[in-house]
């Protein structure tokens, strides 16, 4: 039953659902599935299939729950056809639960006191709304515990109020009510305006819940749960109240008008902050998904950021009082060598200079990677300035603290200091930033959009689905890869990476796939997932280099005989393989899709899918104090979210792109144009120097160059003087309007 629900909500074939989940059943993992069982499937890709184990999840925790309410129904004798039907019918949560709410458990609320009173007879004749002396049906229910007909009559409306609030109709016309209607209020606490500086566009704040983005969301609860703001979610009072009416009131009786009282105490005091929990409740759902979507994208581009490759690297850690920590690292990633200098003081230049240059002879140094933290312009500056002939690339070293104070640092480096372990990861970013990041809590890393506010366990499961992914898509050096790179290979694990790296140790290299099979703990299921995402190049067989899995060796073999070739003939030679008719070769085991992938990467083995790195080249400004109105300069792109892109220029504080500043066309996420780590052209639009904000745009820099390749004039190189617009700077009101993330929610 559960294979044609998710296929009508995926739009994908009820047979695909059920292979998918036999398959993850079986064990298989997601990038495996995706990559090797194509043909299965219908080529469904990873977002896909991870879609449809999310919505069996879902689907059997509904059936779980759906299961409890028949049991505790069925148990307290209440259970009727009919009552099952409805449940039979829910195909929500909410549903079942408005199903539920007469049947729970329930505290001594005012109309059980009403009950016990005697009451349920006094509301049942008031809800006939016949034309009746209410007074003197009232006073005959006056007994020890109802002293007064008034009181009578408000037990009535308790009991009346609850079910209103229990009658699944209203619920849910309601519920429809808030969803097109509701809007979130926000207001300050008393006294909190100088504290709550921060949320001052929320002060006196409204809109409504179907349009509300979830960065504004996530801004009011947080001020909310810190304690500045109150909120509110609702439609207007009137119209809630006219559509219960419009169920419950049939008359103009004495009768009716009680009835009106009970509806409206429904409300206030039952009905509205019960859907508005429910609202808030569904609101931070919907909000924690779109920034942990923002997150896990952000996270997946900067885990596929282009590697300089196996270089030897001098890698720099730069500081100003403790100076600059700096080590030379070879191909592997191994440390070589290590060293201080200390190019922030006069005195010691001459050192450092020489220090540097000893060292890029001795270890023959092919690049120099540089944090971009504090004092890594000017320590970038210093090295361009030694007119060494090697590239020099500025590495983002979020979270590199928190690695270089990890267990994982310290088994790396015992005999190291955590500057060392600092500088150590920055060149190994630069070498493969993929197989150093997945050593650092994805949360560290600083690509994300209030992650400390979403769901944790959520952006846990999303980020490491993410990281998989990543890892499986680019392919692991089975003989060079860290356990902790291992680990996220498909099918293998913590336990089996060790294993792995203690077999390297006591073995050797691997120089074939089938040695794996060796590896303590590494079955045959575990081999089957990972084998075909393992490389190891120079192997004895060349397609174990390769993304060809090894349950289609022999089929690659028989490629190559049928045309009197060899497999190493193959390889890379893209006119013989257009020769393979594919259609030959399709099978049971084999289909289309797999026969596809297969030439497709003999064509091209073991190709790495991420982009070279580029060395690029800041503008010559340092500060927030050389930004001025109007000057156009590079950036490189270091977050997206949904309301923009900050971009860093090279003055320590990234400047924010709105997402209308982005485009010439319209768009609704940057990321439909922007990647992270793309080099981009910008203007300064604002600048506050007092709140270190700046506010930039990428179309308004290409209206510029436009003008100027139209007019042939020369273009201004970022390189070179930059004149201010000559105007004063007024305060950064759009920078006021975008709440920037970094200065101001982080």
């Amino acid at each position: 039953m559960f294979n044609n629900i998710i296929a009508q909500k995926l739009s994908i074939k009820a047979s695909q659902v059920e292979t998918v989940l036999q398959l993850l059943k079986e064990g298989s993992t997601i990038p495996f599935i995706a990559r090797y069982r194509k043909d299965s499937t219908g080529a469904l890709d990873e977002v896909q299939i991870q879609q449809i184990q999310d919505e069996n999840r879902a689907m059997i925790e509904f059936a779980e729950r759906k299961l409890f309410i028949e049991k505790t129904i069925s148990e307290q004798g209440k259970m009727t056809e009919e009552l099952q039907a409805k449940i039979d019918a829910a195909i929500t949560i909410s549903n079942l639960e408005d199903i539920y709410l007469p049947y729970k458990q329930k505290r001594k609320t005012k109309a059980v006191v009403a009950r016990e009173n005697g009451l349920q007879p006094l509301a049942e004749l008031l809800l006939l709304q016949k034309d009746i002396d209410i007074e003197n049906e009232a006073a005959s229910f006056i007994n020890d515990k109802v002293l007064t007909a008034d009181a009578a009559l408000q037990g009535a409306r308790d009991i009346i109020a609850e079910t209103v609030n229990e009658d699944i109709t209203v619920r849910e016309k309601l519920r429809k009510f808030f969803e097109r209607e509701g809007l979130i209020k926000s207001t300050v606490n008393t006294d909190k305006e100088n504290e709550a500086i921060k949320y001052k566009d929320y002060y006196a704040f409204s809109e409504k819940i179907s349009t509300i983005p979830s960065h504004r969301t996530l801004a009011i609860l947080r001020g909310f749960l810190e304690g500045f703001l109150k909120i509110s979610i609702e439609p207007q009072e009137e119209i809630a109240l006219e559509i219960i009416e419009d169920i419950y009131i049939i008359g103009m009786s004495n009768c009716s008008d009680q009835i009106r009282k009970a509806i409206k105490d429904s409300y206030r005091r039952l009905l509205q902050p019960s859907l508005e929990t429910e609202f808030r409740s569904a609101l931070k759902t919907a909000a924690d998904e779109e920034a942990i979507n923002v997150f896990a994208e952000n996270l997946r581009q900067l885990l596929l950021s282009s590697p300089l490759g196996s270089k030897r690297i001098l890698a720099i850690d730069p500081g100003y009082r403790t100076g600059c920590k700096v080590v030379c690292i070879d191909e592997k990633g191994e440390l070589q060598k290590t060293g201080l200098i200390f190019v922030h003081e006069k005195n010691r230049i001459d050192e450092a200079e020489h220090i540097i240059r000893s060292m890029v002879k001795q270890y023959d140094v092919q690049a120099f990677a540089i944090g971009d933290g504090t004092a890594g312009r000017e320590t970038e500056q210093f090295i361009k300035k030694l007119n060494i002939s090697i590239p020099v690339y500025l590495v983002n070293e979020d979270g590199a603290s928190i690695y270089s104070a990890s267990e994982i640092a310290r088994q790396e480096f015992p005999d190291q200091d955590i500057t060392i372990r600092g500088a150590v990861s920055i060149g190994r970013r630069l070498m493969d930033p993929l197989a150093e990041l997945v050593k650092i809590d994805p949360k560290s890393i600083g690509v994300g959009q209030y992650q400390h506010d979403v769901n944790q366990p959520r952006l846990k499961e999303k980020l490491d689905q993410t990281v998989i992914s990543c890892v499986n898509i680019v392919g692991v050096n089975l003989n060079t890869a860290s356990k902790h790179l291992l680990s996220y290979v498909s099918g293998i694990g913590s336990t089996i990476a060790e294993n792995i790296v203690t077999y390297r140790k006591q073995e050797g290299k691997f120089t074939s796939r089938k040695q794996l099979l060796k590896v303590p703990r590494l079955g045959g299921k575990a081999y089957e997932q990972c084998a075909g995402f393992l490389r190891i190049p120079g192997a004895e067989d060349v397609l174990d280099a390769s993304a060809v899995h090894p349950e289609a060796y022999e089929l690659v073999q028989q490629m190559a005989k049928d045309i009197n070739a060899d497999v190493n003939t193959l390889m890379g030679n893209e006119a013989l393989l257009k020769t393979i008719p594919v259609k030959k070769y399709i099978s049971e085991s084999f289909g289309e899709h797999t026969i596809n992938d297969i030439i497709a990467e003999l064509k091209k083995p073991g190709l790495d899918p991420r982009s070279e790195v580029q060395v690029f080249e800041f503008a010559q400004i340092f500060s927030i104090d050389d930004v001025h109105v109007g000057m156009e300069v590079p950036g490189v792109v270091t977050n997206l979210t949904r309301f923009g892109a900050f971009v860093d220029i090279g003055v320590k504080q990234d400047g924010l792109v709105h997402v209308s500043e982005i485009a010439h066309k319209y768009i609704q996420d940057p990321s439909e144009v922007l990647k992270l780590n793309q080099h981009v052209k910008v203007k300064v639009m604002e600048v506050d120097t007092v709140r270190k904000r700046i506010a930039l745009s990428i179309k308004q820099a290409e209206i510029s160059s436009t003008q100027n390749t139209k007019s042939e004039k020369p273009q201004v190189k970022p390189m070179q003087n930059f004149k201010p617009v000559e105007k004063e700077v007024k305060p950064a009101t759009m920078v006021d309007a975008l709440e920037a993330l970094k200065n101001k929610f982080r």
